[in-house]
């Protein structure tokens, strides 16, 4: 498996969050991204997969072949002649497909570590978009109280001009500007928000903490959202690397069963033997060559029967985690779902709301045309109408948040 192949389907999975964006949506795909590469902890996970993979090279060998070398301090006496020094050379075998069993069960292992790269990965993508719309509703609510800021400097000017005439007092105009003075406070107070969650953001993505970070000008939500199975929950990575470690605990076991067996072992003998003085004999300090075969069996070794146990139990321990994990992701998917849906019914809610807010807006002054404005409806209005337009941007977030959890669930 291809590690690059996967994050594209690690962004591709995330996309799916942003058809109703404009093209400046693209941006959260490049953090995304940079996320992914830069991101520390998702080096940890690679570099772990890495060496475990490495493993397949340090299983691929036999045992260390044994060398001995002896002298004869009191030479043994032959009727070739008397022995001097003796060598060596002995190699074990492991039983017949007990190296390949060795492979495969460093090689389960690694697929395991795997899905932790792939989960971490999903999870990260996730907090970047999530942190992305954080960022988006800050800055949107700054321009709707940019906006209203500049409704309320119209509707001084109003009260200004009717002051004059005496339609109006001034206590109608301090309202107003008091009402300013209170939005250009709450804008300060985002502009503080946003420079911590760019901070934070920038993080998040491993870069320098003051990079400027563009989000985009507007969210969309549809009127109805795409039904989802819950039956694609059971492909989630989270759950897959629990079959993954359920395999390799029967590689494990395979590999146990193997070790069980006997090993052989190949060796050689060589004894020098020196030429005798005394007499002359057919072969005479002719040296020893002595091939061997020896076999190791373990006979009194408990320790094969404990860890087939011990694989059973870890077996069934692992079955119960993923049970477990799956009953927990379920719920977090039904509540997305289930705030998704929500936000959707809010946020049109909300637009009616806003849009009569508007119309009511007009209407007062339209009013000042006869003299009959109230500036206290006037303010009272325009605070509905900034509630109902903040109360939208806080659904779109939501929604796109829930979406982005949907995803990491689904997809």
């Amino acid at each position: 498996m291809s590690i690059k192949i996967e994050n594209k389907k690690i962004v591709l999975f995330l996309v799916s969050c942003f058809l109703f964006l404009k093209m400046e949506g693209q941006e959260l795909q490049e953090y995304i991204k940079i996320a992914l590469e830069n991101n520390p902890e998702v080096q940890q996970f690679d570099t772990k997969y890495k060496r475990i993979s490495e493993k397949k090279e340090e299983v691929h060998t036999l045992p260390n072949t044994e060398f001995g070398a002896g002298y004869f301090v009191s030479t043994p006496e032959t009727r070739t002649g008397p022995q001097q020094f003796k060598l060596s050379v002995k190699q074990m075998i492991p039983f017949f497909g007990t190296i390949t069993a060795r492979e495969n069960y460093v090689s389960s292992l690694a697929d395991a570590a795997y899905q932790d790269i792939v989960v971490v990965k999903r999870k990260l993508a996730t907090s970047v978009a999530q942190s992305y719309y954080k960022i988006y509703e800050v800055k949107a609510k700054q321009k709707v109280l940019d906006e209203n800021i500049a409704l309320l400097e119209t509707y001084e000017k109003l009260a200004l001009t009717s002051v004059e005439v005496g339609k109006a007092s001034a206590v109608d105009v301090l309202r107003l500007q008091i009402r300013q003075n209170e939005l250009g406070q709450q804008k300060e107070v985002l502009q503080e928000t946003f420079v911590g969650m760019q901070k934070a953001f920038n993080k998040l993505l491993n870069q320098e903490v003051n990079t400027s970070i563009l989000v985009v000008d507007s969210l969309q939500i549809p009127k109805e959202v795409d039904k989802i199975q819950p039956s694609t929950l059971k492909l989630h990575p989270e759950l897959i690397k629990f079959d993954k470690l359920y395999t390799s605990v029967e590689k494990s076991e395979f590999l146990n069963q193997k070790d069980k067996q006997p090993m052989i072992g190949f060796g050689l003998d060589y004894v020098n033997v020196g030429k005798r003085t005394d007499m002359n004999v057919v072969g005479n300090g002719k040296d020893i060559v002595m091939p061997m075969v020896s076999l190791s069996i373990p006979i009194f070794n408990k320790k094969n029967k404990s860890i087939s146990k011990q694989n059973k139990l870890q077996q069934e321990e692992i079955l119960s985690q993923k049970e477990q994990r799956y009953n927990t992701l379920e719920a977090v998917l039904y509540r997305a779902v289930s705030d998704r849906k929500a936000s959707v019914i809010s946020y049109q809610t909300q637009l009616k709301n806003l849009e009569q807010a508007k119309n009511a807006a007009q209407i007062l002054v339209k009013s000042y045309e006869t003299g009959t404005i109230d500036f206290n409806d006037v303010l009272d209005i325009q605070e509905l109408q900034l509630k109902f337009q903040t109360n939208m941007i806080t659904l779109e977030v939501a929604y796109y948040t829930q979406s982005a959890t949907i995803n990491y669930l689904t997809e």
